[in-house]
């Protein structure tokens, strides 16, 4: 006991060094970024053309101007004044803030706290500016004017995976969008991605690797986040990248640039043959096809390790110039270490950024920390303490990523003295569910910050994919700027009334029914829409009565499969699937109903209209999901009949809810194709785009003739046209042999189905069938027709 007390005195007293320690590193980090912001004029132009874009009849209406931190303190922030004398052709409203991201920020609170306005992605509504008064006519602050301090330092943005679920495809127009909107919601830390395939290209055929050699190692366009992250091996735009990374050092940005984790092609072993490479293992493949899977690890301790890491950054530097010194590796995400060693796990955390500061003598890795959840049994506090510990303090920054449903800083004495960034992941797969935990949001990074030895220095986005849930991404965005908790109820009555340019008070109390419902999820459980409609159960209901030990072997495969697919499942007393359900569905079908009923007063509203599709489907898949179970009932009780009523329910509720999703242009699956396609050069790149495209969004990437691969569906979509052509058959093609089966007292053919559905899905992702990128239909008189066909 004496020396267990011992050794906790010594942590305790290493922890007060570190949190000593840690402010006056991060601030001399900031200090030092600060100095490689462009200059004043540059960026007060960047943000008067964000402006030109947005508000193009009020570009006269603002002054620009960048002011020192000493304004305010020595924190980040904006400051919003009136001009004593203004005219229809001179400013109005004068915005200062300490970058082009804080005018920009100063200008949408302005717009939404003045004058009622909104912005989102084009693909969740667009924006609401109709609100707007004229140029002359601008509502006034108050006499002495706003200033709102930034509450921590940075508004860190995007997942690593983010770029294969949502940016994949996207060219220099949607990019300055997306740049435009990180802006105006305060990011000042976004992940930069891009192309890293061709710094990559240059440094390995540097060491002598051929083209040949890469093409096997790069993966196809939909799928290059996995290849980077090794979970994967198998295009590329430097010039898109160098315009995204100008655009965003224009706006005051620090981009977070990738760096080397560890993964080689496997011609290094040639050319190395004494290096410490070894092969990982399986990674989600059905049978461990080393196509697909078992990449090649360099380990850190090796000195080849530290010469490719040290190349690769310089590379970069060379091609973009010193642009950032933040940079992001994730060397154990979702690979662990072969030993819980702590000073082996030092090690290895030190020769990670000796790499790094090699090509960057003032280097900060910054980290994912999704490690410490995913695998957590590995990653025990000493090993935890081992690899935080194992770089200088303050050259590491860790995205507490999954804060927002399992906060690490709680049960890490604060990441044991490292600083972090409290992150909302939200998002798995660019799944379209309507979700959140607002109370969570608007309180949680405060209670962070706030903390006793609080390390906290940033809040964070990292949805793996974006245009989802817009009223979660708003709030989230604002408490960068939220030195108090806010309160939901007061907020939401707010955003509706700015999201629609209205106030319609039933749809003001339709949003107080999602709040206390939809997006009040407490169960712990991370939201990966798992709706049968989009997620198949791929079982034979046959099967009935499991045993205790057969059903505990089964939920022990569920669960290890779930985590390393970052989702969970909860543990049940019944064996039929379960979807994921976290609220009374009645309340939510009233809320549709709210939504209806003012209709004719918000007809002509694209965000009202996107969000009564988005809810009119969330309500309609909820019930798919019952539906499916009534099907499987009537199926055990070996009643046809019934299982027939409900089976083609379930498939009509597939249709419908197809054409509902048809009148919304947002909801499409041509558009995602026919983004794929542009892109390509020629012919064959056309085919292998648009293959990646419907690959990604069903199948995924590998399958047998009788095995789904284990990650099929992961990133299902409500899209029109994937319901039609693809959720559709595969439900029919099942349901008719179940029926086949009862109707002829024989067992149902699982495989036999399997081999017919996975034949069907390889034709469907090799096929070259057109969809539309045009809506067809009126979207809210088919959810009303919709509503009162299920629900009156």
């Amino acid at each position: 006991m004496p020396c267990f007390r011992f050794l906790l005195l010594i942590l305790i007293l290493m922890l007060a060094l570190a949190s000593a320690e840690q402010p006056e590193a991060i601030e001399a980090l900031l200090r030092r970024l600060d100095t490689q912001r462009s200059p004043p004029s540059v960026q007060e132009s960047a943000a008067k053309a964000v402006l030109q874009r947005l508000l193009p009849t009020h570009s006269h209406s603002f002054e620009f101007k960048i002011i020192s931190k000493d304004v305010c303190g020595g924190h980040s922030c904006f400051c919003i004044n009136n001009f004593k004398d203004s005219s229809r052709n001179s400013a109005e409203i004068k915005i200062r803030g300490t970058t082009a991201v804080e005018i920009v920020s100063g200008l949408h609170w302005y717009l939404k706290y003045w004058c009622g306005a909104h912005v989102s992605w084009d693909k969740t509504g667009g924006v609401q500016i109709g609100s707007i008064p004229k140029p002359g006519s601008l509502p006034h602050v108050r006499k002495e004017g706003l200033v709102i301090k930034r509450a921590v330092p940075w508004n860190y943005y995007q997942n690593v995976v983010t770029s294969s679920y949502s940016y994949v495809w996207w060219d220099w127009e949607r990019w300055e969008k997306e740049i435009d909107w990180m802006a105006l919601q305060g990011v000042n830390l976004p992940l930069a991605f891009t192309a890293q395939e061709a710094i990559w290209q240059k440094v390995f055929m540097d060491l002598n690797i051929s083209m040949d050699d890469l093409h096997g190692f790069f993966g196809g366009p939909a799928f290059l986040a996995w290849a980077r992250m090794g979970n994967l091996h198998g295009y590329v735009k430097l010039s898109l990248q160098k315009q995204i990374l100008s655009r965003m050092l224009d706006l005051g940005m620090t981009p977070v640039l990738p760096s080397f984790s560890g993964n080689v092609p496997s011609a290094l072993t040639k050319i190395f043959p004494s290096a410490n490479i070894t092969r990982l293992g399986d990674w989600n493949t059905v049978d461990g096809d080393p196509r697909w899977c078992c990449t090649f690890l360099l380990d850190p301790s090796d000195p080849l390790f530290i010469e490719i890491g040290e190349a690769f950054i310089k590379r970069q530097l060379r091609e973009y110039g010193d642009v950032t010194d933040i940079y992001n590796c994730d060397t154990f995400n979702e690979n662990s270490p072969p030993t819980n060693d702590p000073t082996y796990i030092s090690n290895l955390g030190a020769a990670v950024y000796k790499a790094m500061a090699r090509g960057d003598k003032d280097a900060i890795w910054l980290m994912q920390g999704w490690l410490f959840y995913s695998d957590s049994g590995f990653w025990r506090p000493p090993q935890m303490q081992a690899l935080l510990h194992s770089v200088p303090f303050g050259k590491m920054i860790v995205l507490d990523l999954f804060a927002d449903v399992k906060p690490i800083w709680k049960t890490s004495s604060q990441f044991y003295g490292t600083p972090y960034i409290w992150c909302m992941l939200h998002n798995f797969g660019g799944n379209i569910e309507m979700y959140g935990i607002l109370d969570a949001i608007s309180s949680g990074p405060v209670d962070a910050r706030i903390s006793e030895n609080s390390t906290m220095v940033g809040v964070g986005m990292c949805m793996e994919g974006i245009e989802q849930n817009p009223v979660v991404y708003e709030l989230m965005s604002e408490m960068a700027f939220r030195s108090e908790k806010v309160e939901p109820v007061d907020w939401l009555k707010s955003y509706s009334r700015r999201r629609y340019g209205k106030a319609v008070q039933q749809v003001e109390e339709a949003w107080e029914i999602l709040h206390h419902t939809i997006y009040n999820c407490t169960d712990g459980v991370a939201d990966h829409n798992i709706d049968f409609i989009v997620k198949f159960p791929d079982w034979d209901p046959s099967i009935i009565n499991m045993s205790i030990l057969a059903k505990q072997e089964h939920m022990q495969k569920l669960l290890t499969l779930h985590k390393k697919r970052r989702f969970l499942v909860e543990e049940t007393n019944t064996d039929l699937p379960q979807s994921h359900l976290w609220y009374p569905t009645w309340p939510v079908v009233n809320a549709l109903r709210l939504f209806l009923v003012a209709r004719n007063n918000l007809s002509k509203s694209l965000t009202y209209r996107y969000d009564l599709v988005d809810l009119t489907r969330q309500v309609l898949s909820k019930l798919a999901n019952q539906v499916y179970l009534d099907a499987m009932t009537a199926f055990r009780q070996n009643d046809a009949k019934a299982f027939s009523l409900h089976s083609q329910k379930f498939v009509q509720l597939i249709s419908d809810i197809d054409e509902l999703l048809a009148a919304d242009d947002n909801f499409l699956l041509g558009t995602w194709l026919d983004s794929a396609k542009k892109l390509a050069a020629n012919p064959g790149e056309m085919r292998q785009y648009e293959w990646n495209a419907r690959t990604q969004v069903t199948m995924w990437f590998d399958n047998t003739k009788t095995n789904q691969s284990k990650l099929h569906d992961y990133a299902n979509k409500f899209w029109s046209g994937l319901l039609k052509d693809y959720y559709l058959p595969r439900a029919s093609t099942y349901f008719a042999h179940l029926l086949k089966s009862l109707e002829h007292k024989v067992n149902f053919m699982l495989e036999e189905w399997r081999r017919e559905w996975i034949q069907l899905s390889n034709k469907w992702q090799a096929g070259t069938e057109s969809y539309s990128i045009e809506a067809v239909g009126d979207a809210s008189a088919i959810s009303h027709t919709l509503y009162d066909k299920y629900f009156n």
